[in-house]
């Protein structure tokens, strides 16, 4: 009798459902916007939004006077507060900068999961109005008028599909674009092109050196990847109270 050394196993293979293609679709079509040059060097410019509205808003909640808020066309920012030079509150906003915007995507994240995908866009718009009180130039005026508008259009306007496409999107776009100006920033430092970077003022502050602060930083972006990831992708739960 012969017998057969074949064995055969039935591994079942994930139900591709509409949820499992909106997840990854948008996943990839974020990674594409954040990895590809030619598209990343306009879609930045969303990223330079959240970063110096993170120092803005640092600066309000420490007690800083904000002055003014300029964005430029080359994806660069500027955010002016006024107070004391040295101290915890001049730390803190100087530290918010390249945290927010994965802070921020971290945040749209648990409200996506927890079925608030409004309330993610009424908040961003509101943080967007906010910001154009203080910005200070025409194309940083003209930029938040037109990110604030896409997002008024979605919220207001768009299908329920549409809105949540283009929610999942904003979000894994802000986790993974707040990886890459890291990277970016210590490229820069390494060749001695970013002599008044975030990190730099940071340790003329603390005393701690800037590969500290880049490191801190990245650890932030990463860390916030990993856990909003895991939101989106259905592996981790945050029931808001």
């Amino acid at each position: 009798m012969r017998l057969s050394r074949r064995v055969c196993f039935d591994v079942p293979m994930p139900e591709l459902t509409h949820e499992v293609v909106i997840t990854w679709g948008t996943a990839l079509a974020a990674f594409l916007a954040v990895a590809l040059h030619g598209i990343w060097r306009y879609t930045r410019n969303v990223i330079t939004i959240a970063h110096e509205g993170g120092h803005a808003l640092m600066a309000v909640l420490t007690g800083r006077r904000l002055s003014s808020i300029k964005l430029h066309s080359d994806t660069s920012g500027l955010t002016v507060s006024r107070g004391k030079p040295r101290g915890p509150g001049m730390v803190l906003t100087a530290l918010a900068g390249y945290v927010a915007p994965s802070l921020l995507g971290f945040g749209a994240a648990v409200l996506i999961t927890n079925d608030q995908i409004r309330l993610m866009l009424w908040i961003s718009i509101a943080f967007l109005a906010a910001m154009l009180v203080m910005v200070r130039n025409v194309f940083g005026f003209v930029s938040i008028i037109i990110t604030g508008v896409a997002m008024f259009v979605i919220s207001f306007v768009a299908s329920q599909e549409v809105r949540d496409t283009a929610a999942y999107v904003f979000a894994w776009f802000l986790l993974l674009g707040g990886v890459r100006p890291v990277w970016e920033l210590q490229v820069k430092r390494w060749r001695r092109q970013a002599p008044r970077s975030d990190a730099d003022q940071l340790a003329w502050l603390t005393g701690v050196p800037a590969l500290g602060w880049v490191t801190l930083f990245g650890l932030v972006s990463l860390a916030a990847l990993v856990g909003g990831g895991a939101l989106l992708l259905g592996r981790w739960s945050t029931p808001l109270l």
